[in-house]
């Protein structure tokens, strides 16, 4: 087999570094193609990092000094929500095209595109038609350039597959307008397995690829094996009409960090499915199925991915409780509570008569900020202040009114599983 030198661009992403760690497994020369070469060759020593930044513009003569040399290009830059310093038509578009036209000039002799399926006449929305503009413009180039289409890929990892597992491992599963759209996900090893085998092809590559899972699925389909894989018991679905779906999915696109959004809602409704054919030939054997996604992982990493899964969807549950409780705490201090029976308690804790109702009205307010906070803005520094808040309250309760730890309905005790929730999203929390 030759050796071959190849640039892999997006090396630091969820598939580019599984091409990176196969191809020089299999003793290729390999340029981790990344945004910052100098951080990524402290973190791999090992590695040869050049500068590869989609989100910078360059023409095709700017890109041809990192290809001398290179005999293969594999592009797995990818971007599924935009950003206000990375747009699809830079990152997906401008600048693939540009590195193709370059690889083209200086006689790279193949480029493989990892696209994504959906990619085609039919596109409708920026993630397709920007893919679909780098895929045309490679095939159109005297190279031999192929695009990979890839379906939904399961990578433990990924930031879809998370979402998957976190929605298929929920005591309560979500079915967005029944989940029976048509999918046909496909394990991530079987796209690198693709990308290597063109990389190392001797003859003439296919021009277009579908990289996808032996058979259509429904989503719902997809969780159940998802939930059956982690070891779960059968799932209690929760099936959510297409016009409720719609308006989270509105909702939902107005935060950066979220998935779905009003595209990835319609993309999913519109399926995502095609044969298998291509990619049985190109790798010899059938793709695994997604019932065998999870069974080369250990006990140990499937107990991860369900802990990893309960978090995602346990931690904003919290904070939404922690938002209601401070809401109600102010609210029920402004006077739903008999507001002399409050100024009652305030004293025997030591405030004196004239600044009671100041620290009563004070203290209202300040919770319910608190829930604001707690809903808008979440940060360290937000549940160090909570956390400080209910140890301070439960000290002063402790010292003027002691009676309240044997109430029967345990309103201090309380304090005691609200500080665990607060010591868990404090160390959840990333720092900044």
């Amino acid at each position: 087999m030759p050796q071959r030198t190849v640039l892999v661009c997006g090396a630091s992403g969820f598939i580019g570094q599984e091409v990176v760690r196969t191809l020089t497994a299999r003793g290729h020369r390999v340029l981790h193609g990344v945004r910052d070469p100098a951080a990524w060759q402290r973190d791999h020593p090992d590695a040869k990092a050049v500068a590869v930044d989609f989100s910078i513009p360059r023409s095709p003569a700017q890109w041809v000094s990192l290809l001398r040399g290179v005999e293969v290009v594999v592009n797995a830059v990818g971007l599924f929500r935009e950003t206000p310093s990375q747009r699809f038509a830079d990152v997906h578009a401008r600048n693939p095209c540009a590195l193709f036209e370059a690889c083209s000039r200086i006689g790279v002799r193949r480029v493989v595109q990892i696209s994504a399926l959906g990619a085609d006449e039919d596109a409708d929305t920026a993630f397709h038609l920007s893919k679909r503009m780098a895929d045309d413009c490679l095939l159109a180039l005297p190279l031999e350039g192929v695009v990979l289409l890839p379906s939904l890929v399961f990578a433990p990892g990924g930031a879809s597959t998370a979402m998957l597992i976190s929605l298929a491992c929920a005591p309560l599963v979500p079915l967005p307008a029944g989940g029976e759209q048509l999918i046909q996900p496909v394990h991530r090893q079987d796209l690198v397995d693709a990308v290597v085998e063109l990389v190392e092809m001797a003859e003439p590559p296919p021009r277009r690829v579908p990289v996808v899972g032996p058979s259509a699925i429904t989503l719902r389909a997809y969780l159940d094996a998802l939930r059956s894989g982690l070891g779960l018991a059968r799932a209690l679905w929760l099936p959510l009409p297409r016009a409720v779906m719609n308006g989270v999915a509105r909702l939902a696109g107005h935060s950066q960090r979220a998935l779905l959004d009003e595209d990835s809602w319609r993309m999913l409704q519109r399926g995502n499915t095609a044969s298998p054919a291509t990619l049985t030939a190109l790798l010899g054997r059938p793709p695994v199925g997604a019932a065998r996604f999870t069974a080369s992982l250990s006990d140990g990493d499937r107990a991860a991915l369900r802990f990893q899964a309960v978090m995602a969807w346990s931690a904003p549950l919290w904070r939404a409780s922690l938002t209601v409780l401070w809401f109600i705490s102010g609210i029920v201090s402004l006077g739903l509570y008999p507001v002399e029976a409050s100024l009652a308690m305030l004293h025997r804790v030591g405030v004196p008569p004239s600044l009671a109702p100041w620290a009563l009205y004070g203290a209202a307010l300040l919770d319910m900020a608190l829930g604001v906070l707690t809903l808008l803005w979440p940060r360290r520094r937000l549940w160090l202040a909570q956390m400080a808040l209910i140890v301070g309250y439960t000290l002063l309760i402790t010292i003027g009114l002691p009676e309240q730890w044997l109430h029967p309905f345990a309103p201090i005790v309380k304090n005691l599983p609200v500080l665990a929730m607060l010591i868990t999203l404090y160390t959840l929390e990333a720092r900044p």
